[in-house]
């Protein structure tokens, strides 16, 4: 999409003061039903909107900015096809970028009309408006490179210990990678990009040879969706004092050749380090640990939800009494049984936000053994280690 911002006239940057530019797919999607079969359209629509003060912070997909418009964006646009003769043929539409600013058919008299005629908070510029059809590939391609998105709608049933037996489905958390040493599952990994992944510092200890590992993707260790192998190793260059034998339990690993995404393996987000995971929120854990203390990794994918536990009450006498600090967090349950295992180490704990994507909030590290009462599981805070992801991969 053109920065179009950067050509405009003096007197309307005036006149707007400052303007945003919505990139919005239309996607999972706006479905017409054909003679013959139903089938999914996918269509992009980008608008002018002349009432919110443009802050580059919009352009970043993981900050508060982006979340707030992006959803009140969202809102308008699923009001306005749910308000007209199109409302069950409307799927959801998704907000893919915000910058800087300067029909299809039935869907175009749609969006046009109604667009004009819906009471909202954003003012759209009209003239702005632009609709397009995607093809299937382009819209699934759109989709697949957007962190923290599912592309179907799963439900959850409780919350059970990943130990004791909810299997993941296929596409349910797509940034879940398998890090694995000479060719047995070591640890659990998240996708951050195509070419880069996220896990814990202990998964390498005594062995970082990128030549003896490799990584695989999808719900089932064998046989994987893809399989990659791994160019570099970096491990935190804090981890392995003895005595902070458990503080700066986090590395990137960059894969030889680019993940090939698709709706079922792609990349979660990352939070801002300034971004806060409230306590007692639900959160998800997943991987392929053992279903017992001491046992033996799964083939197919688990998961658990689990919820963030003050770190006061953490380091309370009777749990870690004092051993969590800042770059750590605690989830799961005081009562126990809920919990990740051995062989979940490194994979990821993620939040959906209030628009159902999801964030990276914390990747597994250790425990008191498994689902053991007041001895929850306890994450490297992702947030805390943030910039210096960053500083590694560029993400």
């Amino acid at each position: 999409m053109d920065r179009a911002g950067r050509r405009l006239e003096p007197w309307k940057i005036a006149v707007i003061v400052v303007a945003v530019i919505v990139g919005l797919a239309l996607i999972i999607g706006l479905i017409t039903f054909l003679l013959c079969h139903d089938q999914d359209r996918y269509y992009n629509a980008s608008f002018l909107i002349t009432n919110v003060k443009y802050n580059p912070q919009h352009e970043k997909q993981t900050t508060d900015e982006f979340r707030n418009l992006s959803e009140d964006i969202e809102t308008v646009i699923s009001e306005v096809f749910r308000g007209s003769f199109l409302s069950k043929r409307y799927i959801k539409s998704h907000v893919v970028s915000l910058s800087e600013a300067t029909t299809w058919g039935q869907v175009n008299r749609v969006l046009l009309r109604r667009l004009k005629a819906t009471s909202m908070d954003l003012n759209v510029d009209q003239s702005s408006i632009r609709l397009t059809e995607l093809n299937k590939e382009k819209g699934d391609n759109l989709l697949n490179n957007c962190c923290g998105i599912r592309r179907q709608a799963f439900s959850f049933t409780g919350v059970e210990r990943i130990t004791d037996g909810q299997r993941a489905r296929e596409g349910e958390w797509p940034w879940q990678a398998s890090i694995q040493l000479d060719g047995t599952h070591r640890c659990g990994a998240s996708i951050i990009s195509n070419t880069w992944l996220v896990t814990a510092a202990h998964c390498f200890k005594g062995v970082r040879d990128p030549r003896r590992w490799t990584a695989s993707f999808g719900i089932l260790l064998r046989p994987p969706k893809q399989k990659k192998f791994v160019r570099r190793i970096i491990v935190h260059e804090g981890y392995g004092d003895v005595l902070l034998d458990h503080e700066y339990d986090v590395a990137v690993v960059e894969l030889a050749s680019p993940i090939e995404f698709t709706s079922d393996v792609h990349s979660v987000c990352l939070p801002e380090a300034s971004h806060v995971f409230r306590d007692n929120t639900s959160c998800f854990v997943t991987g392929w640990g053992a279903l017992e203390n001491d046992g033996y990794s799964v083939n197919q994918l688990r998961q658990a939800e689990v919820r963030i536990i003050n770190t006061e009450v953490c380091n309370t006498k009777q749990v870690y009494n004092g051993a969590i600090t800042a770059g750590m967090l605690c989830a799961g349950y005081l009562e126990g049984q809920v919990d990740a295992c051995q062989g979940d180490s490194g994979g990821p704990l993620v939040q959906a936000n209030s628009r159902g994507i999801w964030y990276l909030v914390g990747i597994v590290s250790w425990g008191d053994d498994c689902g053991k009462r007041n001895k929850p599981g306890v994450y490297t805070r992702v947030t805390y280690y943030r910039n210096w992801i960053r500083s590694k991969t560029g993400i």
